[in-house]
């Protein structure tokens, strides 16, 4: 890796958004779709920065024996 980061992401970021161009794509629509999906990652990521930090009773911790299974 270089010094900085960034130069690093520019170029995979190029050689990636390249396969794309080398396949047929437009490269400035691969740029609008990488940039759709940051923005809503970025979205995802405002509404709930640790998802994995998440308690609610909607998590299961274990299965239940409701299970076909476990009537067994």
């Amino acid at each position: 890796m270089t010094k900085d980061w960034r130069d690093d992401l520019s170029l995979k970021l190029e050689d990636f958004v390249g396969t794309f161009v080398v396949k047929g794509a437009k490269a400035t629509d691969v740029y609008d779709a990488i940039q759709n999906e940051l923005d809503r990652l970025r979205v995802a990521y405002d509404r709930d920065p640790d998802p994995a930090d998440d308690q609610s009773d909607d998590v299961v911790e274990e299965p239940s024996n409701d299970w076909p299974a476990s009537q067994a």
